[in-house]
């Protein structure tokens, strides 16, 4: 029994020692295996508990997404109709590289209630005459020279429908020749907006005060702002 026992263990250790290349090279694979596994110098620790870091390209810088030319933008306000349309002619001539947008700028009226101008004094006395027996006091006879010389003025006012109260107020009262005139008290205007290269932006300033010496361009309120 002591004798197996004995061959039991001597075979174990015969079988550990060729396993780990004591009795020559060994076709076993776990033999490399398990010797990979205790080279301790050749493990390298890569992180604690921490996620490894990842590799990221370098940010463009914000610079180079901008565009390298910068543009000029001049504002002109208040310019008439005619004004504008030589300006956008000139744009397209000569500085076709800007490019505009007008803002219209409504004018303003006035509507006058009148009896037309009379023939001479004596039909105006007589119609003055007239409206006074309506019990029409509010009027007065244009004396100053010009077309409207001696018509009766009814009234003025800021709104067509305000005239037209007044006008029927009149023909119920039994005035049939008054009529409203409307008056421009400032013809309809606007401003434009040129855009374009800054390179070009003294040519540009040239050229408007050569067609319209009596304009002043500005720069435009964001433009304005963004310097400031």
């Amino acid at each position: 029994m002591r004798v197996l026992v004995f061959l039991l263990i001597l075979i174990n250790l015969l079988f550990l020692a060729w396993t780990q290349g004591y009795l020559g090279d060994s076709s076993n694979p776990d033999a490399h295996r398990i010797q990979n596994q205790l080279l301790a110098d050749q493990v390298k620790v890569v992180s604690r508990d921490e996620p490894p870091e990842v590799a990221t390209a370098p940010k463009k810088s914000s610079k180079a997404e901008e565009t390298s030319s910068a543009d000029a933008c001049l504002l002109l306000s208040d310019v008439s109709i005619a004004e504008i349309a030589q300006i956008e002619a000139l744009l397209t001539e000569k500085l076709p590289a800007f490019k505009s947008e007008r803002t219209a700028i409504t004018g303003g009226s006035s509507y006058w209630v009148n009896i037309p101008p009379l023939a001479n004094k004596k039909e105006a006395d007589a119609k003055v005459a007239e409206l006074k027996k309506l019990n029409i006091t509010e009027f007065f006879v244009v004396q100053e020279t010009g077309p409207n010389n001696r018509a009766i003025s009814l009234g003025l006012y800021s709104t067509q429908a305000a005239a037209k109260t007044r006008l029927e107020a009149l023909a119920n009262k039994g005035v049939k020749s008054a009529k409203i005139v409307e008056r421009i008290v400032k013809p309809a205007s606007a401003s434009i907006e040129i855009r374009g290269p800054e390179a070009q932006a003294d040519a540009l300033r040239q050229a408007i005060a050569e067609a319209l010496p009596e304009s002043k361009s500005t720069a435009c309120k964001v433009q304005a702002a963004a310097k400031q």
